[in-house]
C-alpha cells in the first residue's frame, strides 16, 4: 500500500490527463455533430453521411475511453482513501467526488452506446442532456467545488472553461477527419468556415473565463510567478498562443478558399495536426494543475522575485561531481552498515537500508545531492548544445553533421548512469526495485526514450529515410517529452526549492514541444513552409542546452 500511496500523485495525474482529453473529445464531437455535421450535412453532398456517421462514432469512442480512463482513476482514488482514511469502500464511494464520478461514468457509458449504435441517429436533446451530466460531473470534481467563498460562480466559470476545450480543441479530431472525407474546394470552405466561427467561439469563453479563474485562483502576480499553480498557468498560456498562432494561419487559408476553392489544404490538415498534438499537452497540464494548491492558499512559500533573480543569475556550469560515497544516501547507508555491522558481534544487527523505494517517504538529500544534480544537468547541457550546433549545421548544408543523433545515445547512458546514484548501477539498491519510486521511473523512461530517438533519428539521417515513418519518431519522442517534462515532480521537501527547479524546467518543457511539432511540420508541410519549420527546431534544441547550462538547484 506505501507502493500505492507513493505512486498516486503521478498516476492519477496521468489518468485525470487522459479523462480531460477524453471528456473534451465526447463533448466536442457532439458540437461538432450538433452545430456542424448535420446542419451542413444538405450542402456537402454525399459526403455529408459519411460527416456525422464519422463525428458520431468519434465521440461515442471517445465516451468509451473516458469511461475507462474515469473508472479506473475512480478506483484508485477509493483504493488509496480506504488505505489512509481507514474507512469501508462503501463511505469511501458515498463521497462526493466519488459520486461525481460514478454519474459521470454513467452518463458517458449511456453517450457511447447512443452515439456508437449502427443505423441510430440519437436525439440532439438527449446527447446534450447527458453532455450537460458529464460536463455537472466533471466540474464538481475542480478547485472550484473545493472553495468556501463564491463558490456557484467558480462553478460556472470552470464549466464554461471546459465548454470553450470543448468546442474548440474537443473538436479538432472530427474537424481533421471531415476534411478527409472530401475532396472538392467548396466543401472544404464550408467546413472550414463553421469550424473557424465555432473555434473563435470556443476561444472567446476558454480566454474569458481563464482570466475570471486566475483572479480567484492567482490573485497577485506574485502568485502568478511564485507558485507552482501560477507556473503552470504559465504554461497553458504559452501553449495557448502556440495554438492561436496556428489556428490564425488556418482560418487565413479558409478564407482563401473563399475566393479559389483550389486553394490546396495541406497546410490546414498540418496545422490542425499539431493543434491536436498541443491541446492534448495543454490538458495533461491542466491536470497536473489541478494536483497543486491554487496560488491564493499557498501564502508565505509563494517565492519571491529576488529569490528566482538570485537562482537564475547565470554563473559558469559546474563540471566537476562530487564523489559518490558524500551523497545522503551512501553516506547514511554506510553508517548503518558500520552500524550493523558492529552489532553483529553481539547477535542483535539487522541490515538496515538507507532508504526504500515505494516506501512513502522522500529521500534525504545533502549539498552533494545538490552539486550532483547540478552536475549532471550541466553535462547533459553540453550534450543538448552539441547537437543543437550540429544540427544547425547540418541545415546549413554541411552533411557530414547529419550523424548528430548519434550524440543522444552519449546523453542517454549519460542519464541512466547519473540520474540516480542511489540505485543501480552506481548504488545499492537494485534495478527493478528502484522502479517504485516513481522519480526514478520517470529518469528511466527519460533515458529509453531518448535512445530510441536516438536510433530512430540517426538511421533516417545516414540512411535517407525522410519520408518514412521512422522520421516521425522525433517528432513524437520530442513532443511527449516535453508533455511528461510538465507532470514532472522533484521529491524534495522544500517547496520553495522544489518550486525554483520547476521554474526551470518548464521553458525546458515549451522547447520540447516547440522543437517536436516543428520537426513534424518540416516533414508534413509542402514547400517553403516546411523549410521555415526546418530552421525552427534546432535553434529550439540549442536553447534546451543553453537552460541546462544555467539549471541551478541551491
Amino acid at each position: 500500500m506505501a507502493l500505492l500511496l507513493d505512486l498516486f500523485s503521478y498516476v492519477s495525474i496521468i489518468l485525470h490527463g487522459l479523462t480531460i482529453t477524453a471528456q473534451a473529445a465526447t463533448l466536442g464531437g457532439i458540437f461538432f455533430l450538433l452545430l456542424l455535421a448535420r446542419p451542413l450535412g444538405p450542402l456537402l453532398g454525399a459526403a455529408g453521411p459519411g460527416i456525422a456517421r464519422m463525428a458520431a462514432r468519434t465521440a461515442g469512442w471517445a465516451a468509451l475511453c473516458l469511461v475507462a480512463s474515469a473508472a479506473i482513476n475512480l478506483a484508485l482514488q477509493c483504493a488509496v482513501l480506504v488505505a489512509t482514511v481507514e474507512i469501508s469502500l462503501v463511505r469511501a464511494l458515498s463521497a462526493a467526488f466519488a459520486l461525481a464520478g460514478a454519474v459521470k461514468i454513467a452518463a458517458a457509458a449511456l453517450l457511447a452506446v447512443l452515439l456508437l449504435r449502427r443505423g441510430a441517429t440519437p436525439q440532439a436533446s438527449i446527447l446534450i442532456a447527458l453532455g450537460v451530466i458529464v460536463l455537472a460531473a466533471a466540474t464538481l470534481t475542480t478547485h472550484a467545488a473545493a472553495r468556501l467563498e463564491a463558490r456557484a460562480p467558480l462553478l460556472a466559470i470552470s464549466a464554461l472553461h471546459q465548454i470553450g476545450a470543448a468546442i474548440w480543441i474537443g473538436g479538432l479530431p472530427c474537424f481533421l477527419r471531415a476534411l478527409t472525407r472530401i475532396d472538392n474546394g467548396s466543401a472544404w470552405r464550408i467546413i472550414g468556415a463553421r469550424f473557424s466561427r465555432m473555434a473563435m467561439a470556443g476561444v472567446a469563453v476558454i480566454v474569458v473565463s481563464g482570466v475570471l479563474m486566475s483572479l480567484n485562483y492567482i490573485g497577485s502576480w506574485q502568485g502568478f510567478y511564485g507558485t507552482a499553480y501560477g507556473v503552470m498557468v504559465g504554461a497553458k498560456i504559452a501553449m495557448l498562443l502556440m495554438l492561436l498562432g496556428l489556428g490564425a494561419s488556418n482560418f487565413f487559408v479558409v478564407e482563401r478558399l473563399r475566393g479559389n476553392t483550389a486553394t490546396s489544404i495541406n497546410r490546414l490538415r498540418r496545422f490542425t495536426e499539431v493543434e491536436i498534438g498541443i491541446g492534448l499537452t495543454i490538458f495533461f497540464a491542466a491536470a497536473s494543475l489541478t494536483s497543486v494548491a491554487p496560488a491564493i492558499d499557498v501564502g508565505p512559500q509563494q517565492v519571491t522575485w529576488a529569490e528566482i533573480a538570485e537562482r537564475n543569475t547565470p554563473r559558469w556550469p559546474s563540471l566537476a561531481s562530487p564523489a559518490h560515497d558524500m551523497l545522503a544516501i551512501p553516506a547514511l547507508q554506510a553508517k548503518l552498515d558500520a552500524e550493523a555491522k558492529r552489532n553483529a558481534e553481539t547477535g542483535h544487527a539487522a541490515h538496515m537500508p538507507a532508504f526504500v523505494p515505494g516506501a512513502g517517504e522522500l529521500p534525504p538529500r545533502n549539498a552533494a545531492d545538490i552539486a550532483w544534480s547540478e552536475y549532471n544537468h550541466h553535462w547533459s547541457g553540453i550534450f543538448l548544445v552539441v547537437i543543437g550546433l550540429l544540427a544547425v549545421v547540418e541545415r546549413a548544408g554541411l552533411r557530414v553533421a547529419r550523424h548528430w543523433p548519434l550524440v543522444f545515445l552519449g546523453l542517454a547512458g549519460f542519464l541512466l548512469l547519473r540520474s540516480d546514484p542511489e540505485v543501480w548501477p552506481l548504488g545499492q539498491i537494485g534495478f527493478w526495485e528502484s522502479l517504485r519510486d516513481v522519480e526514478v521511473l520517470q529518469h528511466h523512461a527519460a533515458a529509453l526514450l531518448v535512445a530510441v530517438f536516438a536510433v530512430f533519428e540517426w538511421r533516417v539521417r545516414a540512411d535517407g529515410l525522410g519520408n518514412s515513418r521512422a522520421a516521425l519518431v522525433f517528432p513524437i519522442v520530442s513532443a511527449l517529452g516535453g508533455a511528461l517534462l510538465l507532470t514532472h515532480s522533484h521529491a524534495i521537501a522544500n517547496l520553495k526549492d522544489q518550486l525554483l527547479i520547476e521554474l526551470s524546467h518548464t521553458p525546458l518543457a515549451i522547447a520540447g514541444i516547440a522543437t517536436g511539432w516543428a520537426r513534424w511540420l518540416e516533414l508534413r508541410l509542402d514547400p517553403p513552409g516546411n523549410r521555415i519549420a526546418g530552421w525552427i527546431w534546432p535553434p529550439c534544441l540549442l536553447l534546451v542546452g543553453l537552460i541546462l547550462l544555467d539549471y541551478r538547484e541551491a
